[in-house]
């Protein structure tokens, strides 16, 4: 990192180093307000979904919560059972949606900026909210956990329950970071200076 333009060359001239820093906090700080915004807007989508004989209408947020509900007069002669059904599956169109609408305010807000965070993001929503098959009905359950592995035989000791050992110490003396092999975070790769 001593190399051209690298931390030694900045540090041969502080004028240098102090502009670099400069930089990265000025970049640091537009980033940061670029996505406050994105959140801002993201926060006041709404998206609604009616039942295809308009006796249910749903609107949600960003999140997924639904904010208004809203029944026709129709509702007095539906039977409980169907009228539950029709509110769960206009509420899941008006979900399925949120995907779609999150990513176009990333695109307008952030450009090609941060395609990894993005990505995750959008793929935990799309895990979340995007329909499977509606006339699957609820999702299965989780699987059963395994069984315990079976307990040490008379000669092995038996294991303590206790906390887990901490992380090796590297050459340095530090414990290696736990997330990250090659100790270098790769959300803050670009935020360098130098």
């Amino acid at each position: 990192m001593t190399g051209a333009g690298g931390l030694g060359e900045a540090m041969r001239d502080p004028d240098e180093a102090i502009r670099r820093m400069n930089d990265w906090a000025a970049g640091f700080a537009r980033k940061a307000e670029r996505y406050a915004a994105a959140q801002e807007r993201t926060e006041q989508l709404t998206l609604s979904a009616t039942s295809p004989d308009g006796t249910v209408r749903v609107t949600v947020g960003a999140d997924g919560v639904v904010s208004d509900l809203a029944f026709s007069a129709k509702t007095r002669t539906i039977p409980p059972e169907e009228l539950a059904r029709m509110v769960l599956t206009t509420m899941r169109q008006a979900q399925a949606g949120i995907t779609e609408r999150v990513a176009e305010v990333m695109d307008d807000v952030l450009g090609d900026e941060d395609r990894q965070t993005r990505a995750a993001m959008l793929g935990a929503l799309s895990a979340r909210f995007d329909p499977e098959d509606p006339d699957d009905g609820p999702p299965a359950p989780p699987a059963p956990t395994p069984p315990p592995p079976p307990a040490p035989s008379s000669g092995s000791p038996a294991p303590t329950g206790g906390p887990p050992s901490p992380p090796r110490p590297t050459q340095s003396g530090r414990p290696a970071s736990p997330r990250h092999a090659g100790g270098v975070d790769p959300d803050e790769a670009d935020n360098n200076p130098w």
